[in-house]
């Protein structure tokens, strides 16, 4: 735990884990509601199987997970301060030594960080990401949709909801894909008294409705509905105008960056991506066909490397 915004309505506590001990620093900023665990499948890749390569920095951003639940008016601007100030903790704070990867409300918060510490930046993955939440569709369909998702419904109605939105039905319906630690992964222990899990589930669905029964009903996870809705607040007000993300791109530097977005993203629609790729001009621009919102899942080894390509660049950019 790490104290934080002192002086910005704090101090609260934010929860953070770094995995690995290689020389290649990387953060995964996670979206909305979502807790860091949502990125152990590159937890696995980058912070253990390849730990003497990479250092994996993984915070549970204010109202989710471990970290504090404050009641304040949350913004991407002032989340991307919490974590400017894990960084110092860790000390993370050389010129070009980061390689920070956000999706979805954490592309926004990427934004923010990038926006004010962009001389750091070592290479910047925004992920199925907008500028800004515009209206997509029509008023009658977007009113729907806001009253769908606030509306109570059953956990079941609820997970199957959240699903939807997030994965193509093709993904949700295949074979369960997740790889998973085992006992000869590096720096991988289990609880005293248990042995290897070796259970697959018959569709990525079901593996996803576990985690999230596990989430929306273990308080140890940490999820509250509070939280939600003060992230949904940071989330709906995010606003970067063309003029300021040229100008970070600018001094980023467009060779570093990489947009990645789904045609068929039900959560952030398509034509956001398209506008941040036109705003930003990034030296990796890409609109998927078929893919939803959480290619970290639903595309895993393809998104891992890309963020291989990612950061091999950036470290070749900064003589490394």
């Amino acid at each position: 735990m790490l104290p934080v915004a002192a002086g910005r309505g704090g101090p609260f506590n934010l929860h953070w884990e770094i995995h690995g001990r290689g020389p290649v620093k990387l953060t995964f900023i996670s979206g909305l509601g979502v807790l860091k665990t949502s990125w152990q499948r590159q937890t696995l890749h980058f912070g253990h199987l390849n730990r003497d390569k990479y250092s994996v920095l993984l915070v549970d951003n204010r109202g989710m997970g471990r970290s504090d639940k404050p009641v304040m008016r949350y913004s991407t601007s002032e989340m991307a301060k919490d974590l400017l100030e894990v960084l110092e903790h860790v000390a993370w704070t050389g010129e070009r030594e980061i390689h920070v990867c956000g999706i979805s409300m954490g592309g926004m918060i990427a934004q923010e960080l990038a926006c004010a510490i962009p001389q750091r930046m070592a290479s910047l993955s925004l992920i199925c990401t907008a500028a800004a939440i515009e209206n997509t569709t029509s008023f009658s369909e977007n009113m729907i949709n806001r009253i769908t998702m606030l509306l109570p419904k059953s956990l079941d109605r609820t997970i199957l909801y959240t699903a939807e939105n997030l994965f193509p039905e093709t993904w949700l319906l295949s074979p369960d894909d997740a790889p998973v630690p085992d006992a000869n992964t590096p720096k991988f222990h289990l609880p005293p008294g248990h042995k290897p899990a070796k259970i697959r589930f018959r569709t990525n669905y079901e593996r996803f409705a576990a985690q999230e029964i596990t989430k929306k009903t273990d308080p140890k996870a940490g999820f509250t509905r509070r939280g939600f809705l003060m992230q949904i607040i940071a989330a709906g007000w995010h606003h970067k105008t063309p003029k300021q993300l040229t100008k970070m791109a600018d001094e980023v530097g467009r060779e570093r960056i990489l947009i990645l977005h789904g045609e068929e993203d039900r959560v952030i629609s398509v034509p956001h991506g398209r506008k941040l790729v036109q705003y930003i001009r990034p030296g990796k621009g890409i609109i998927v066909e078929g893919m939803g919102h959480a290619p970290i899942a639903e595309r895993t080894q393809y998104f891992n490397d890309l963020i291989v390509e990612m950061c091999a660049k950036g470290e070749e950019l900064s003589g490394r």
